[in-house]
């Protein structure tokens, strides 16, 4: 069983161990500041998959795939996104909802890299997965294994600084990859150099679609925005790439599914324009395959993880 626990919803679904989505839901999550309410809503998803005879009779463990800060060791998340939830016990939760099997718990970033590395189709032994979105996150897999780190925070790719004169990020850091490529960041950039939401492009909204598509119909503001993105993403994918020697990038997340046209290729030459060394130089980088469903399928692989000595590599 997986669990993909976000600010706008969640979703759970009951997941083969070959990868198969066998069933299903997904609930929005509960604003406020009430973590019962937070977790009668993870609860509720479970109920909607209408499985208590698989859940007594066939599943094998349950991931748990969640926005963060979170602590593996201590079986507790704190999201930025859920402000009712600090410190609390999503581990516990589950192990009481499921009884008698193990739970797992990793970033959503970790479990969306998990996931592409177990049914994305590539044969590779290192890949990193980027979620660019209103934040910038990700994760790790190495020979068929997530890199969590000892609390469950590696994979924070968003964090690296790719500029030390950069502009402050709200984590405290200075010129991180999430203040020039997350949507937010791109809109906000492009807004105080004159970009202006309106009907040019045929649509009106000041957000990272309405800047795409400026983008798409040649305003060089709103191009310049997605290529100052491209250019900082292409410079964290060099750094993590010299440093565990990447065979692959995946990217994923609202701003690459919605923009993909507006960032591959540039975040493509930008790493061969700053990339000497050539084990960095053929880093493939693609486009997600799944969607939406990578941290689903990731956090099924992530509880089937705890089963068997490395299932993601079943496939190989």
């Amino acid at each position: 069983m997986a669990v993909d626990i976000g600010g706008t919803k969640i979703a759970a679904a009951l997941v083969a161990d070959d990868g198969r989505i066998l069933r299903r839901s997904s609930v929005p999550t509960p604003g406020g500041r009430d973590a019962d309410l937070v977790a009668d809503a993870v609860l509720g998803a479970l109920a909607d998959l209408d499985a208590t005879d698989r859940i007594t009779h066939r599943v094998a463990a349950v991931g748990i795939g969640s926005a963060g800060p979170l602590d593996v060791t201590a079986g507790t998340v704190s999201p930025v996104n859920i402000p009712a939830w600090r410190a609390y016990p999503i581990v516990e939760l589950l192990r009481t909802a499921v009884p008698g099997v193990p739970v797992a718990l990793a970033g959503d970033g970790q479990c969306m890299a998990l996931g592409e590395y177990w049914q994305g189709g590539a044969e590779v032994r290192a890949l990193l997965g980027m979620v660019v979105s209103t934040g910038v996150g990700g994760g790790v897999v190495l020979d068929g294994r997530v890199q969590t780190g000892p609390t469950g925070s590696a994979g924070h790719i968003g964090h690296l600084t790719v500029d030390p004169d950069g502009p402050r990020c709200p984590c405290g850091g200075r010129g991180c990859v999430e203040v020039y490529a997350s949507g937010p960041s791109m809109v906000r950039w492009a807004r105080e150099q004159g970009w202006t939401p309106g009907s040019s492009a045929g649509v009106a909204g000041a957000d990272g679609a309405g800047l795409a598509a400026h983008a798409r119909a040649g305003n060089p503001v709103a191009r310049a925005a997605f290529d100052r993105g491209a250019r900082a993403v292409a410079a964290a994918i060099v750094c993590a790439a010299a440093l565990v020697e990447l065979d692959e990038v995946v990217l994923g997340g609202g701003v690459v599914n919605g923009a993909a046209d507006l960032l591959l290729e540039p975040i493509r030459t930008g790493l061969a324009a700053i990339a000497g060394l050539e084990f960095i130089r053929r880093v493939r980088i693609r486009a997600s395959t799944l969607g939406a469903e990578a941290g689903l399928l990731g956090a099924a692989a992530l509880g089937l993880a705890a089963t068997t000595p490395s299932p993601a590599r079943s496939r190989e």
